[in-house]
């Protein structure tokens, strides 16, 4: 299951122009502020966007389970969670999230809009923009419900995105402590830099539920410098896997992906690196959700019981596929394999 902001991407090619009028970089994720807000709409009159089902979480989950279904799991594996307002932009990501096989259990906020997040793609390369609206409004109540429930009490894996630790922490730890007492893996992203600079204690709350830590290297870097670990990342990754943990019967392991170089894994006090096939440049269309699919094969793998390496290949795999793709969008059916 996952639990987290689901958005509808308005994705498109935009000039350097672009990115310096809203003052946005490339390779970031942010929320948007006052200033970002005409952007919105600028994307959708001037530069013929795609809309594509979004939210990092969201895009995990459906990523595992377009890898499932090829191995030959039914559709409704898998879970999401998350709030959309009760208009256009909901029914789509709900029919999207249908049509991908991932049971959606949306809470529909009757009066704040299904959020959005622009995505500005240049040279291949993408910057995130999201105005979370409905999604910031997701409340524990939600997880009363008796659908909820079920999904809470029959998943065996929990995965969320940093992101939602701006939303609903209570929800969050609600989750984690029902994952601790019966034992099962709950796993989390950092996401973004700015969740690591200006989130810290939301992060140290959720942190030792963890026995699953992804991230980027630029993640990386902003955790070793916030929790002065230090700017060599397989000693962040090591540092990071000692830290305190609530469920001490399970040691946690740590993944940190680096784009084309090697991917960091740290377990046990033991780090191994596995490199990642390069694509040719001409092949690249968008890193857009190449973090989320990374996370979506390897928990695919997690849940057939494969291990570590088994589980990265196929992360590699799914991140591969997607930054092929305009988006996070699955139009092919997934051909993976176990090598």
């Amino acid at each position: 299951m996952g639990m987290g902001n689901p958005l509808l991407d308005i994705s498109s090619e935009v000039g350097q122009e672009m990115l310096d009028k809203y003052d946005v970089k490339l390779d970031s994720a942010i929320l948007a502020e006052e200033k970002h807000l005409p952007m919105y709409d600028e994307l959708i009159e001037k530069h013929s966007p795609q809309f594509i089902a979004g939210g990092a979480t969201q895009n995990s989950i459906r990523v595992a389970q377009w890898m499932l279904t090829n191995s030959g799991s039914p559709k409704n594996s898998t879970a999401f969670m998350g709030c959309v307002g009760a208009d256009a932009n909901g029914e789509k990501l709900e029919a999207c999230a249908a049509s991908d096989g991932v049971l959606a259990h949306y809470l529909k906020d009757t009066e704040q809009s299904t959020g959005t997040c622009a995505v500005l793609v240049k040279d291949g390369e993408r910057s995130l923009i999201a105005n979370l609206a409905a999604a910031n409004h997701f409340k524990p109540s939600h997880l009363e419900t008796p659908l909820a429930k079920s999904i809470v009490e029959h998943s065996k894996f929990c995965y969320i995105a940093g992101f939602f630790l701006t939303v609903s922490v209570e929800s969050l730890e609600e989750v984690a402590k029902q994952y601790v007492a019966q034992n099962k893996v709950f796993a989390m992203n950092l996401s973004a830099p700015f969740i690591i600079d200006f989130f810290t204690d939301q992060l140290k709350t959720a942190l030792p539920y963890t026995d699953y830590v992804f991230c980027n290297e630029t993640e990386a870097e902003a955790f070793g410098a916030k929790f002065e670990f230090g700017s060599d990342l397989k000693e962040v990754a090591l540092k990071l896997c000692a830290m305190d943990k609530v469920n001490a019967t399970r040691k946690r392991t740590v993944v940190f992906t680096q784009g084309s170089k090697p991917t960091i894994v740290a377990y046990d006090g033991v780090v191994t690196e596995y490199p990642v096939e390069l694509l040719p440049k001409d092949q690249l269309v968008d890193t857009n959700g190449a973090g989320d699919a990374f996370v979506g094969g390897f928990l695919a793998q997690l849940a057939q019981g494969k291990d570590v390496e088994e589980a990265v290949d196929a992360g590699h795999w799914a991140a591969r596929y997607i930054i092929q793709q305009s988006g996070c969008t699955l139009s092919d059916a997934c051909t993976y394999y176990t090598k």
